[in-house]
Parts: structure tokens; sequence; C-alpha cells
């Protein structure tokens, strides 16, 4: 594509030689995504849609700190509802608890806590009563 456009020809004929050119050469059979069909277009236009999809496929978080804390006590109660050890469930509840303690002590900017650290001992407990409900 480094070709100039000669005179007297149309920006758009010049433009479509090209492009056939390149696809009659197998240019363009190589390229990442080739034969997936588009994505969805029904959804209406977002200007920070390339933002938003980069965001999303590094694992990148939009939250304020405490919405995400808030997020992972969640996701720590639903990993001690899977855990298969006690020892797992307590290692679990340790790492949570020990974020939510210091959150305590300098508060996160964003919207209040509203967490307390896990009574280990009484989600131990429940734990496995649960557990010896499984058949």
């Amino acid at each position: 594509m480094t070709e100039r456009k000669p005179p007297g020809v149309s920006f758009e004929s010049f433009v479509d030689k090209q492009i056939r050119e390149a696809a009659e050469r197998g240019e363009f059979s190589g390229l990442s995504g080739f034969g997936k069909p588009l994505p969805d277009d029904s959804a209406p236009y977002d200007e920070l849609w390339w933002i938003k999809g980069k965001m999303h496929r590094e694992g990148a978080s939009v939250l304020p700190p405490s919405l995400a804390l808030r997020k992972e006590a969640e996701d720590a109660e639903a990993a001690v509802a899977a855990a298969v050890s006690e020892s797992q469930v307590r290692r679990l509840l340790g790492e949570i608890n020990t974020k939510i303690a210091e959150a305590l002590l300098r508060p996160p900017a964003g919207p209040p806590l509203n967490l307390r650290p896990f009574d280990v001992e009484a989600m131990v407990e429940t734990w496995r009563k649960k557990r010896k409900k499984r058949p």
C-alpha cells in the first residue's frame, strides 16, 4: 500500500484495485479473527467500546476499592462453600479477613465498606454441617 495514486484515476477505483490485488495475493487470509463471525451489532453504539473490551480482556476493574473488596468477600464466601477441606476454608477466610482488617484501619475511597471480618469458627462449623448433609 505504499503506491501513490496516479493522477487522473479516481480515488475509489485506486483503493478498490489495491484491496483486490492484496486479496488475490492472500494478504488478508492470515489475519486474526479470519473466518470468525462478527460481534453482535444490535447493541446501541458506545463510544468507549474499545476501552471496555480491552479492560475485559485484561481483567481490569473499574470498581472503587471498597466495592471491589465487597465483591472479593462475596467470592470468598462462594469459595468457602466449594472448599474441599477445613484448612482450605480457614485459609480463604484468613486471607479475606486480613484484607478487611486493613481496609477497616484505613478506609478505602468510595462508598462505605460495610464489611466486618468473618467469624472463622462459625463459618467452619457451617461448612462442616453442609458437608455432612451432602450424600
